[in-house]
């Protein structure tokens, strides 16, 4: 398997954080793997196709939010939220807790309501 970027820790930069988790299929991502821990990339429940949902993940690899693993044949994801807390306290539990609460999250897993 090919080497995969990740951005040290004092490369990791806010603007590219959030610019990371505005999108609203990427913060569901994020939310998911802070609720559930590492996953496997096919195992991740996002509303797109496969390779949207890798575009996804390998913007929050580039940005710094997730750390993505290979594991045999398969490529496991996780949050890299030590990290984004130590670089910037508290926003990580700040942008998910408003998340959670939000119309958006609940659009984006039940489009018919």
């Amino acid at each position: 398997m090919k080497l995969l970027f990740h951005p040290d820790r004092a490369d990791i930069h806010l603007s590219t954080v959030l610019n990371a988790l505005s999108d609203p299929i990427r913060l569901l991502i994020v939310s998911e793997l802070y609720q559930a821990g590492e996953r496997p990339c096919g195992e991740i429940n996002v509303p797109v196709v496969k390779s949207t949902a890798s575009h996804h993940i390998k913007t929050l690899r580039e940005s710094g939010i997730v750390q993505v693993r290979p594991h045999g044949t398969q490529r496991i994801v996780a949050l890299r939220a030590e990290d984004l807390n130590l670089r910037f306290p508290g926003l990580l539990a700040s942008i998910l807790e408003a998340f959670e609460h939000s119309e958006e999250k609940s659009k984006l897993l039940n489009p018919d309501s």
